[in-house]
Order: C-alpha cells, then sequence, then structure tokens
C-alpha cells in the first residue's frame, strides 16, 4: 500500500549531483530501476538530503524538503519502506 507520493521535476537531477559528491546511500539511486530503503538505512539517509539541501537552488531545496517529510513519515512506522521509482 502506497501511503504518500513526492513527484519533483529536479528530483533526478538531485540525485545526480548525490552521486557526484559520493553520498552512500542517495548517490546510489538509479533513475532506471526502483530503489528502496528500509529503517536500518534512516540512520546514514536522513543527513544525506541535508547535506544536499546546502547549496542547493530554491526548486531543489524544494525536493529535498519533500523527500525528509516522506523519509520522517516512514521512520515513525515499523514495516516501511522508502522507494525510488525509476522508470
Amino acid at each position: 500500500m502506497v501511503e504518500a507520493t513526492c513527484v519533483h521535476t529536479t528530483i533526478s537531477d538531485l540525485y545526480r549531483r548525490a552521486a557526484s559528491q559520493d553520498l552512500p546511500l542517495l548517490g546510489y539511486v538509479d533513475p532506471c530501476e526502483d530503489t528502496v530503503f528500509n529503517g536500518s538505512h534512516f540512520r546514514v539517509l536522513i543527513p544525506e538530503p541535508r547535506a544536499l539541501a546546502d547549496g542547493s537552488a530554491a526548486e531543489e531545496a524544494e525536493a529535498v524538503h519533500k523527500n525528509l517529510a516522506l523519509t520522517a513519515q516512514v521512520e515513525r512506522k515499523a514495516h516501511r519502506y522508502l522507494v525510488f521509482n525509476g522508470d
């Protein structure tokens, strides 16, 4: 069951930048395949969008904040996943 979604025009650019910054989790979001994170990833995952938000253009920063909101929603409940759907 899908509890929430986020679609943003700059999200793929944002995660390409994560890859160029060698972020250990968001840097591996694959725009062509699904990428799934679970609760055990959140300790590492949550600081990464915040690092991307620093120095981001306003549109990218908005995408980061939407991503953080979804992450917080997933983190509050057990057995939830944050899924990035590829093409």
